[in-house]
């Protein structure tokens, strides 16, 4: 199975990070985690980006604040799917979902909501997926228990409103 880059802006990040390591684990997929800065270790965070695909990586998650402009520096260096996590630092993190979300064309990179790292595991845990037969399988069962879930939560709402 591929494994899943996660790649920081600063450590400050691993909070909001947490969230999507725990979900790669829950899922059983491989992945490493590492601190690169678009700015302060520019050439670091462009070698890594190049090398992923022959370092077994099938996809990246980049979480920055800010400026945000993590996600784009490593999307420019690889082809593989760049998932990016704008997390909120400042302006509640809306500037670094726009720096996130605004690519130019020709460099794409998947955004989720702001501090949204379990959807940006999960997304890449789909990209593996249509791969592997096992991820799908995790996938729909995790999908059904949510909405037994919901549908369980209506029962008791109706029951104690619906008279």
């Amino acid at each position: 199975m591929k494994k899943i880059a996660v790649i920081m802006g600063s450590d400050s990040d691993l909070p909001v990070v947490e969230k999507a390591i725990k979900t790669l684990e829950t899922y059983g997929v491989p992945y490493e985690v590492h601190v690169f800065s678009a700015h302060r270790t520019p050439v670091q965070a462009k070698e890594f980006a190049e090398g992923a695909r022959d370092a077994g990586f099938g996809a990246i998650i980049a979480a920055a604040g800010m400026a945000a402009h993590l996600a784009g520096a490593i999307a420019a260096n690889t082809t593989l799917p760049v998932v990016g996590i704008p997390v909120k630092s400042s302006l509640n993190g809306i500037d670094a979902l726009l720096a996130t979300v605004q690519m130019p064309s020709g460099i794409p990179v998947a955004t989720v909501a702001i501090d949204g790292a379990a959807n940006a595991a999960l997304l890449c845990i789909e990209m593996l997926a249509i791969e592997d037969a096992s991820l799908a399988e995790k996938l729909a069962a995790a999908r059904l228990d949510g909405e037994k879930n919901v549908l369980k939560k209506n029962a008791d709402i109706e029951a104690r409103f619906n008279h």
